[in-house]
């Protein structure tokens, strides 16, 4: 048994926001249904990695789409035509969630935005994730990751300071603003649902923006703007409020050292050979380090030079200073804290024989994520779903077919 067994979602979404949120539903055991455009599917169908079969030959799947789509099952249908839209009614008709993200008002002319649904069935929890929401003076635009990291404030705290080499604002390396929403996405589903379930016996509907989420997920930088006026300094590795808290070379690549209280920050120079350091005026507390950073950045460089990355590794681990190796993904899936959580997983697959997979990081103690399908290939399912969910026959599917509405 998993948490939501039982739970249907009907996912109308695209790219990564959506269909993030909805594979973590589907981890959590909830029967996703994905609808795709027949002939091309989801756009990430189309983007990342080549998958390679156990031959090493490419297939039609990419990083992108096994990355975010586990758990469903893909089923092709076209919504241009009413046909279309009366099949997806019907899977609404006896679903519990809906996700899509389409612009704000696109899905209104096809009768599947949250009001037309709502119609065929009041118990919906419909969840709009959209670039600007659906309300405001953006509200027509498109967007992608990039304008919510730069919209949102995130680039101006994120890179190297001006004048820096390598100097300005940076995009963070994943799609942190599609993921984020995703996350808060998954959260508001099931805060409605335990509403509807123990509350109201309704659904409602979830206006959930990426630019808002990338704005509250700036959390304790933002409140440093609000509560002070002052524009959050860009610093590269460096925190603007903890110290030492960065990256430090070594001898033979770099280290990540975040001290979080002074009795770590003790321990640290004890290592370092300098003990001294703590009792120093100018250093004992947090916030005389961060106001005298420029004078002890450079005392603590001096001396993480004398030797290797593993080695001041294991010295500060056994000290009880938090501090870690800048891993590549080779060393992330090889380490042995990753390798316990069992992070990297297989499943098989019906083209590429068996497809990585990153993990669900949650760990239920009665009701453990369970991994049933390996992404779906475009239209997999489709005749099984109109034939479950549906009861079309297939004389039926066939006529759908032949008249390319699925």
């Amino acid at each position: 048994m998993t948490c939501l067994n039982g739970v249907r979602v009907l996912d109308l979404s695209r790219v990564f926001s959506g269909p993030w949120a909805a594979q973590m539903l589907a981890d959590f055991g909830a029967d996703v249904i994905k609808v795709e455009r027949p002939g091309r599917g989801d756009d990430v169908r189309h983007q990342g990695l080549r998958v390679r079969n156990s031959a090493g030959q490419e297939t039609r799947e990419t990083s992108s789409f096994i990355a975010m789509n586990r758990g469903k099952r893909s089923v092709t249908v076209d919504i241009a035509q009413a046909a279309g839209q009366e099949l997806v009614r019907e899977i609404a008709r006896d679903s519990d969630i809906v996700i899509e993200n389409f612009k704000a008002g696109d899905l209104v002319r096809y009768g599947l935005d949250y009001a037309s649904l709502r119609e065929v069935n009041p118990r919906l929890v419909y969840c709009s994730i959209s670039g600007f929401g659906q309300s405001g003076p953006y509200s027509h635009l498109p967007g992608y990751d990039p304008l919510f990291q730069s919209m949102s404030g995130l680039m101006s705290i994120t890179g190297h300071a001006d004048g820096e080499p390598g100097g300005g604002p940076m995009r963070v390396g994943y799609s942190v603003g599609d993921i984020t929403a995703g996350f808060y996405a998954v959260s508001a589903i099931l805060a409605a649902l335990r509403h509807r379930d123990m509350v109201s016996g309704e659904g409602q509907h979830i206006d959930l923006a990426l630019l808002d989420a990338q704005v509250a997920a700036i959390s304790h930088v933002g409140m440093m703007y609000l509560v002070s006026g002052q524009q959050p300094p860009r610093l590269g590795n460096v925190s603007p409020i903890t110290c030492p808290w960065q990256s430090f070379d070594c001898a033979d690549g770099q280290i990540v050292i975040a001290v979080g209280n002074d009795t770590q920050f003790a321990a640290l120079c004890r290592e370092l050979g300098h003990p001294e350091w703590a009792s120093d005026e100018r250093f004992a507390t947090n916030p005389a380090r961060a106001k005298n950073r420029l004078v002890l950045i450079p005392l603590l460089a001096a001396q993480l030079l004398q030797r290797g990355v593993h080695e001041w590794y294991d010295i500060l681990e056994g000290a009880g200073v938090p501090a870690g190796p800048i891993n590549g993904f080779a060393e992330v899936f090889a380490d042995p804290q990753v390798v316990h959580r069992q992070m990297r997983f297989e499943l098989s697959h019906a083209a590429a024989g068996k497809v990585p997979q990153v993990a669900n990081p949650v760990k239920f103690s009665a009701t453990p994520v369970q991994y049933h399908r390996a992404p779906p290939l475009l239209g997999e399912h489709t005749a099984e779903v109109l034939s479950e969910r549906l009861g079309l026959d297939e004389q039926r599917i066939a006529h759908l077919r032949a008249e390319k509405v699925i």
